[in-house]
């Protein structure tokens, strides 16, 4: 199971790099738009498409901002340690599937042979896992959890 989880955390390392590349090239683009934005004779237009452009290089610059967070969270991650009860970085297997305690970024297939919900250490669930141990059980809504191991 230590080999899965350094599986999964290379998995979301990859996962939220391409995000990043991603939200980088889309940045890149209202960048260049907004600097080839030119006077329009209806002034008004002008200053409503650079006030558009304004708002979108923030949301972007916010993701990117969220993104390289995760980033340094995931890189916190020891994958070689087992643990004894539930906390940031823990593998879980439950009735209801494998979790991974970290950063939430749902569901990641790894080889095409297991899946595996990337949660983050602040959702809700979590919340509700953090801290039990094996063969405990908790529920979240409608849905009941037990655990049945962690890594």
């Amino acid at each position: 199971m230590i080999e899965l989880k350094q599986k999964i955390v290379n998995e979301c390392n990859i996962l939220l790099q391409q995000k990043i590349a991603d939200l980088k090239s889309a940045l890149a683009s209202v960048n260049e738009a907004a600097n080839n934005e030119t006077k329009s004779t209806a002034g008004d237009k002008h200053e409503t498409a650079k006030a558009m452009m304004q708002l979108e290089q923030e949301k972007l610059s916010a993701q990117l901002a969220i993104l390289n967070t995760q980033v340094n969270e995931l890189q916190k991650i020891n994958c070689t340690k087992i643990y004894t009860q539930i906390t940031n970085g823990s593998l879980v297997t439950t009735n209801n599937g494998i979790l991974f305690i970290g950063i939430g970024l749902g569901k990641i297939k790894i080889s095409n042979e297991v899946e595996v919900f990337a949660i983050s250490y602040l959702s809700p669930l979590a919340q509700v896992l953090i801290n039990k141990k094996v063969n405990q059980s908790v529920s979240m809504g409608a849905i009941h959890y037990t655990i049945n191991a962690i890594f």
